[in-house]
């Protein structure tokens, strides 16, 4: 699958895009990995970039990684 999840934990300067505790999608993004930044589909259900210190990395097991996948 080779997806990368992570969840919100402060959304504070960002309470109209992100939820905390919801689960993300990271989009890669090379560039803004190397900024401290990191992009992730927000709620808009449109791709932006966040501070990384706003998301802890989760991993999932295959089968659910796979469930989230078909919900979206």
């Amino acid at each position: 699958m080779n997806q990368h999840f992570v969840i919100c934990i402060d959304n504070e300067e960002y309470p109209a895009s992100l939820e905390r505790r919801k689960l993300y999608e990271v989009i890669p993004d090379p560039d803004a990995e190397g900024l401290g930044q990191i992009r992730v589909k927000d709620e808009s259900g449109d791709d932006y970039l966040y501070p990384k210190e706003l998301f802890v990395t989760v991993e999932l097991p295959s089968s659910t990684e796979k469930a989230v996948i078909a919900a979206a």
